[in-house]
């Protein structure tokens, strides 16, 4: 069994959780989440508590996942989540247009990036993109999407980067008299 599946997730106040037919319903003050998980797994609420168990051992790595899904699904309805990315480079830069994220990245064109629903991006200077909403496995794929449009280049170090991100540097080339 696993040890984290085991551990009952709490709900906090002003969160509504519903169970029906394996598929989990989460209401709170930031929106309403909604996932359908498999049928080896028993979920079940107990008072201000779900707890999550499987029909037999050899389905214990969904135990775990399962139990973690629902409580980012919890905390996404009531935290939410964020991303920061960091822009860096001579002339690179992030500005906000509308719905719309608009890149300068270097290239001959600007790369526009649109803002999906559930997702908000906020530019608060022109050097760093943040990325927030409630569904964890969203805010990150939208934020790996950017990061995506240059990644930073191991030389210089040039490109968008997470927040907090080391970059593995390479020496460039060794030019000198011998």
């Amino acid at each position: 069994m696993s040890r984290i599946g085991k551990s009952p997730i709490t709900i906090p106040a002003g969160v509504e959780v519903k169970i029906e037919n394996n598929a989990v319903t989460v209401k709170g003050p930031k929106g309403t989440l909604t996932e359908k998980f498999l049928d080896c797994v028993n979920i079940a609420q107990e008072g201000n508590e779900v707890k999550v168990s499987i029909d037999s051992e050899e389905h214990g790595n969904i135990h775990g996942l399962t139990r973690t899904l629902i409580n980012n699904m919890i905390i996404g309805v009531t935290h939410g989540f964020e991303k920061t990315l960091e822009v860096n480079g001579i002339g690179y830069r992030a500005q906000k247009q509308g719905k719309k994220l608009v890149l300068t990245l270097g290239y001959s064109h600007p790369v526009e990036v649109e803002e999906i629903e559930g997702i908000t991006i906020e530019v608060p200077n022109p050097n760093t993109i943040v990325v927030k909403g409630i569904d964890k496995q969203l805010v990150g794929q939208v934020a790996a999407n950017i990061r995506e449009k240059r990644e930073p280049e191991p030389y210089k170090g040039k490109g968008i980067k997470y927040a907090g991100e080391r970059i593995k540097r390479k020496e460039g080339k060794a030019g000198g008299k011998k």
